[in-house]
């Protein structure tokens, strides 16, 4: 089976702990942090990509989140929060905040401790996506992760 990149989405913290994926082939990673009611679309995106996230005409690399209908008095606490585990500089955009040169994390345990942190700290429920490049669909099933949460992208 050919290489190529595939998303695995509607992960939970507790799924993703099972995982023993190559960290090397994450892309990019995001937990969307959700609270009820959901009709009320209150989150925060906690995300990360491997090659920097776009900031104006430049690429910063570190971990970043958005929200969405999330009272601003909330923000720092989340930000601090964050910078906390991570450090960076804080730099925001909109409704994006982003922890420039922080500390990466790319292992499913890292990456499902935080979700679980989050869900605990802000009153939420976590949902994982994660992005995979140069890797098989094979190689991923070995590592844990099921076919049924595979979203392939189109070439």
């Amino acid at each position: 089976m050919a290489k190529g990149r595939m998303r695995y989405w509607k992960i939970t913290s507790e799924e993703l702990a099972g995982y023993t994926y190559d960290e090397s082939n994450l892309l990019n990673w995001e937990i969307k942090c959700i609270r009820e009611p959901e009709s009320e679309a209150q989150f925060i995106g906690v995300f990360m990509y491997r090659n920097g996230t776009a900031y104006d005409y430049e690429s910063v690399k570190g971990i970043c989140f958005f929200h969405n209908n999330i009272d601003r008095k909330e923000i720092p606490s989340i930000t601090s929060f964050l910078q906390g585990k991570f450090n960076g500089k804080e730099m925001e955009k909109g409704e994006r905040v982003f922890l420039k040169d922080s500390k990466e994390i790319y292992s499913a345990k890292d990456i499902s401790n935080l979700a679980k942190e989050m869900e605990s700290k802000f009153n939420t429920k976590a949902i994982i996506s994660l992005e995979f490049e140069g890797i098989t669909a094979e190689q991923l099933k070995e590592a844990g992760l099921p076919e049924a949460k595979l979203l392939p992208i189109p070439t």
